[in-house]
């Protein structure tokens, strides 16, 4: 009976270890990577170095609370990796539900693309999260390589041809970049799949944009004349009562201004096309102004996420 006892043992334990061997093998994992430095190896040509308050680019990827997360979700994004694997430390004892929290959010996901560079943002997130705290990302980007090919090599065209140098000034520079864009382009009312409207590709090749098309554009030619700048959103999780917009801001002489160039070249209803600046380079107290003379509630956003727009006088 004894002989018998321990080949019956020796199977039981097999059998243990091979049920939990996805478990052993993600736990092995996880306690090795504890001291391994994780690092982006290469970042693309539309990596921004510059950081902002609410983000900032990190080369560190082990995560202690959501701010690391954010940091470090916002570091792959803006790199352009596809793929990226990081680990939960076991301090840190809810960094697997934190990460499942922010990665399901597509409002806050939304905001992080803000920050990077239009040829970096993504169409969508994956993320595959062990229980061992491994935790995999995948991004897939917006942008086709083609698509970045033909935009970039326009742009760079028309700055050539747009900033004179008798255009000295920065507010003359973007307004030449600003009223080409609004004096080439319609609102697409249909936002047909095949205009891309909602990519810079629309408005440059096909003349035709939606709020994400004009605000991808503008923050290309203002990245390639060197502006430092972000796009800024409102959603319906911050105001029911609209949609959706998005536009940009941008840096210029320390101070960040609001540019809208959808607002500016608007869908009137005589069907003359119309060329404004009253979204043009104007900063939050100015633009609560402009929109309280029309009651629109498109650009209402969240100030603890776009800080550098935080509207000082009203404090």
């Amino acid at each position: 009976m004894k002989k018998m006892l321990v080949p019956i043992i020796c199977i039981i334990c097999i059998l243990v270890v091979l049920l939990s061997i996805d478990k052993i093998t993600d736990w092995i994992i996880f306690f090795l990577n504890q001291t391994t430095t994780h690092k982006i190896e290469i970042e693309n040509d539309y990596y921004k170095k510059n950081n902002y308050i609410f983000v900032s680019n990190t080369d560190s990827f082990t995560p202690y609370g959501i701010e690391d997360i954010l940091n470090i979700m916002y570091s792959i994004i803006n790199s352009g990796t596809t793929n990226f694997t990081f680990y939960c430390p076991k301090e840190y004892t809810d960094c697997i539900s934190d990460i499942k929290e922010i990665t399901k959010d597509k409002t806050l996901l939304t905001h992080l693309n803000n920050f990077v560079h239009p040829f970096n943002s993504f169409s969508s997130i994956e993320a595959t999260i062990s229980d061992s705290g491994e935790i995999i990302i995948k991004v897939n980007y917006l942008y086709s390589k083609e698509d970045i090919e033909q935009i970039e090599k326009k742009v760079k065209e028309l700055i050539n041809t747009l900033i004179t140098p008798d255009l000295t000034e920065d507010y003359d520079k973007i307004k030449a970049v600003h009223d080409y864009i609004i004096n080439n382009t319609e609102y697409d009312l249909e936002n047909k799949e095949e205009t891309k409207s909602y990519t810079a590709y629309g408005p440059l090749f096909n003349h035709l944009a939606t709020c994400n098309g004009y605000t991808d554009l503008m923050a290309i030619f203002l990245t390639e004349m060197g502006y430092d700048n972000y796009k800024v959103a409102t959603t319906e999780t911050l105001n029911s009562t609209t949609e959706g917009h998005i536009w940009n801001a941008v840096k210029i002489n320390d101070e960040w201004l609001h540019l809208d160039l959808t607002w500016d070249d608007p869908v009137s209803s005589d069907g003359k096309n119309y060329l404004y600046h009253k979204y043009f380079l104007i900063d939050t107290e100015e633009l609560i102004t402009a929109d309280s003379n029309i009651t629109s509630k498109d650009h209402i956003f969240d100030e603890t996420i776009y800080s550098e727009l935080k509207n000082t006088k009203q404090e």
